[in-house]
């Protein structure tokens, strides 16, 4: 544990400074592919939803005007949702959790780990923590040189310990935690809700250019196309709706439906579980791992009820759950507002 308690990272021989900037800022590029990745999908969507759909083949100007304005406002639910999950101040740790610079020394010159358990100890114990390591010590990031708040873990990809951390999402290029959970919520949620739109709206239209592609084949029009003939029904269908002038907007409508339908089928899962954890006041990690307590782990150690577990989450204002702006309240170990539960015998989080 002496060991581990030092974190020397020493640069191969030879590897200079501008390599290493270099390697940097091509890490830091190639992050932000899967955030264009959904960006482009959106854009592209927008185009075959407002103008292939919307505008080409609605006739009717009411309904047109309805599908775009309900369309509008799903996508700004959306954007804006996904812009705060991505672009949230994710704070650091308060500096009451950092070793001083005495207390650093006499850690990395201690020479048994009951000793290092000893110090960290002795400075954890005016913290407001209650949760422990596996082997019952005081949680220790050895990178951040700090004790670890409760339900806090160190993000190898963002290089830093990060309040009530759920995972590190590649598609925000962000760590999903305490300061940008609720915006995460609402981002899957509004696409789940953009995308079963866009599905229920592009689906009659699916059908009928599935059918008229059915009379087409039924007439033999793509045989006597090769033969350079074609029969009155065929010349009727190519004059229609299947013909070429329609072929290129049918294509993006048919598309825009089956990609909302994967993407709805994929979000609508991870919209259910992060609910359920939401409801009991878990994050991704704490559902592989419970958290672990002086007493042992519990699972449901945080868990106060899931009313306030939602509120924890998204604030004591209902006008405000539903829209990406920060309400969640704040953790126990930021405010050091605790309360004595008696049935667990420990410390929990209260909602205020």
């Amino acid at each position: 544990m002496a060991s581990s308690m030092q974190n020397n990272r020493v640069s191969p021989p030879g590897y200079c400074v501008c390599c290493r900037t270099c390697n940097m800022w091509c890490w830091r590029a190639f992050k932000w592919l899967p955030v264009l990745l959904i960006v482009s999908i959106v854009t592209w969507s927008y185009y075959a939803y407002v103008i292939q759909l919307c505008i080409f083949t609605i006739e009717s100007t009411v309904q047109q005007c309805i599908y775009l304005v309900l369309y509008h406002i799903l996508l700004i639910m959306f954007a804006w949702s996904y812009w705060r999950t991505i672009f949230a101040d994710i704070k650091p740790i308060p500096e009451k959790y950092k070793l001083p610079e005495a207390e650093l020394e006499k850690l990395l010159s201690a020479e048994t780990e009951d000793a290092q358990r000893t110090i960290l100890e002795n400075f954890a114990k005016d913290l407001p923590i209650v949760t422990r390591t596996m082997s019952g010590s005081v949680r220790y990031c050895n990178r951040c040189v700090l004790v670890k708040p409760d339900r806090a873990h160190h993000c190898s990809i963002c290089s830093r310990c990060v309040l009530k951390m759920d995972h590190h999402c590649p598609w925000v290029n962000n760590c999903v935690c305490f300061h940008n959970y609720k915006f995460f919520m609402l981002f899957l949620g509004y696409a789940l809700l953009y995308c079963l739109f866009i599905m229920s709206t592009c689906l009659p239209y699916f059908i009928r250019f599935w059918k008229m592609y059915q009379e087409y084949k039924h007439a033999h029009c793509d045989n006597l196309f090769d033969i350079g003939t074609f029969s009155k029904q065929c010349m009727d269908i190519l004059n229609g709706d299947f013909g070429m002038s329609g072929s290129a907007g049918r294509y993006h409508i048919v598309f825009a439906f089956f990609v909302a339908l994967m993407f709805a089928i994929s979000l609508g899962s991870l919209f259910g579980y992060h609910c359920y954890l939401v409801a009991h006041n878990r994050t991704t990690l704490e559902a592989f791992r419970a958290p672990m307590f002086r007493g042992g782990a519990d699972k449901n150690g945080f868990s106060m009820g899931a009313y306030n577990n939602f509120k924890e989450v998204f604030g004591n204002s209902p006008n405000k759950w539903v829209v990406p702006v920060f309400t969640s309240v704040e953790m126990a170990h930021e405010t050091e507002r605790w309360r004595l539960c008696p049935r667990r015998g420990r410390t929990v989080p209260q909602i205020v």
